[in-house]
């Protein structure tokens, strides 16, 4: 891993549209002490401004939500559903909130301790959603607000080229559910079903 490749704040400044598509093939890496746990990014799906039915910023600025309008490049973590953790990286520039949800990983990098917290051996069973890559990870809602540019908290491109990526409608949601803005990577085993 080249960390000299890490992505630069300008990356998260992008409209929200292109951070989603351009994080698929990525390498997401998480360090706590020695403890280093990766995974290359296979699907993300895009949430972007208070005119997004389905964005946490539609309801305006609370004190969840804050975060999003922030500048990007910080991790955006919520609770849903009474039992899921969901990893977000906040994009654009400060007032204009939105995030790129990521929904699925591949493993690379601390499988036994991802597999140790699932409670799972199989790598598709692992990181194949948002709430199992966040358990996976040990991702809480206190991580919330985490700089991805400057701490051990990063994303690195590996220079692999993703041959196709595909887009269609969000996942679980209702309002918005017509916007085409869920990319991921056809080929990966490892996109949510």
């Amino acid at each position: 891993m080249d960390v000299s490749t890490k992505l630069t704040r300008d990356f998260y400044l992008q409209p929200t549209l292109t951070v989603a598509r351009q994080l698929i093939g990525k390498e997401f890496v998480l360090k706590r002490g020695r403890m280093t746990l990766s995974g290359k990014i296979v699907e993300t799906e895009a949430y972007i401004g208070q005119s997004d039915p389905a964005c946490h910023a539609a309801v305006g600025r609370t004190g969840r939500n804050a975060v999003m309008f922030g500048a990007g490049g910080y991790t955006y973590v919520y609770f849903v559903y009474g039992m899921y953790n969901m990893l977000n990286f906040v994009t654009e520039p400060e007032g204009q909130p939105a995030a790129v949800l990521i929904r699925a990983m591949e493993p690379q990098q601390g499988i036994k301790r991802m597999q140790k917290r699932r409670k799972r051996m199989g790598l598709l069973e692992l990181t194949s959603g948002p709430g199992k890559l966040c358990q996976a990870f040990g991702i809480e809602v206190k991580d919330s607000g985490r700089d991805l540019t400057t701490g051990n908290w990063f994303v690195f491109d590996n220079s692999e080229k993703v041959a196709r990526i595909a887009r269609s409608a969000r996942i679980g949601i209702r309002a918005g559910s017509d916007r085409l803005w869920r990319f991921y990577d056809p080929t990966s085993e490892f996109v949510s079903r």
